[in-house]
């Protein structure tokens, strides 16, 4: 087991990448034999168009999928799935602090910074966000979805974990927030309120269309899910594209997706702003040798 700043060790970086390599590779079989569509997102989109793999100093992979494929996966791909894989979410996980799952290798450990109060212990992992359907002709009720989900994924990570990690926030302000959020964490342990409650409050927020074919979806899960709201069309039928030495799915329409949620997203930030997760902890189990 190592502690070490994986931003300025290329070795270590180069391991992580690895085994999140075999994960995705492992995810895009399974989604395949199921049937189920997804692509990638965020930074793991970027780095599929601009570097064709990993952004050279990422330590994650995110990906989307419908509400419907989301559940279906869930359901279906623990069966075909090694056994050496988890499937953490708030379903699985008494303890789990987010709104979306972490598919997993057992025997692993990736605790970054912002994790290391949590009582839930990380794994080496992918994250699997669902996108749900929202109103093309409603903004109000797609602001208010925004506000209450908002609103239980905060207190969701919370009730875990007092004191979250704050970055670029420092004296009275830190401690002001810390305070806030000590205080919601200890007043619902007295009042028993679960992650799972919290969950179940996210789901009806986010899940208030799931009935209604809009054909465009939000991501819930970030703080601004405007930047992230998409068509059908922009998403599907995604593109195979390479990502190191294997293959993945991208949206569609990348170009004007990736441009509506980053700009230039061709132009390499500049150093100060390549930020990674900040392992503070990591246990590469039996995979210590993939890279």
């Amino acid at each position: 087991m190592a502690t070490p700043d994986a931003f300025s060790d290329p070795e270590q970086l180069a391991k992580i990448q690895a085994v999140l390599l075999k994960i995705l590779k492992d995810f895009d079989h399974a989604c395949r034999e199921l049937g189920v569509e997804y692509t990638v997102y965020g930074g793991t989109s970027i780095g599929a168009v601009r570097h064709h793999g990993f952004i050279p100093w990422d330590d994650d992979v995110d990906v989307l999928m419908t509400r419907a494929d989301y559940e279906r996966f869930l359901a279906e791909a623990p069966k075909i799935m090694s056994k050496d894989y988890r499937f953490d979410n708030t379903r699985t996980v008494p303890e789990y602090p987010f709104m979306f799952t972490k598919l997993g290798l057992d025997g692993t450990v990736f605790i970054p910074e912002f994790g290391k109060d949590s009582k839930y212990r990380m794994r080496l992992a992918i994250d699997l966000l669902p996108l749900d359907n929202v109103p093309g002709d409603d903004p109000a009720a797609v602001k208010a979805m925004s506000r209450r989900t908002w609103v239980w994924g905060r207190l969701l990570y919370v009730q875990g974990t007092p004191t979250p990690y704050l970055i670029d926030t420092h004296g009275f302000k830190r401690f002001a927030i810390h305070s806030a959020t000590s205080l919601a964490h200890w007043a619902m342990r007295l009042f028993r309120v679960t992650p799972q409650m919290l969950q179940n409050k996210w789901d009806k927020a986010a899940r208030r269309f799931e009935s209604v074919d809009t054909g465009i979806y939000a991501d819930f899960s970030m703080r601004d899910p405007w930047n992230w709201t998409v068509t059908r069309e922009e998403l599907f039928p995604a593109r195979d594209v390479p990502f190191e030495d294997i293959t993945v799915k991208l949206q569609r329409e990348y170009d004007a997706v990736l441009t509506r949620s980053y700009g230039d997203y061709m132009q390499m930030p500049p150093e100060e702003k390549r930020r990674n997760h900040k392992p503070v902890e990591i246990d590469f189990g039996p995979y210590e040798s993939l890279a």
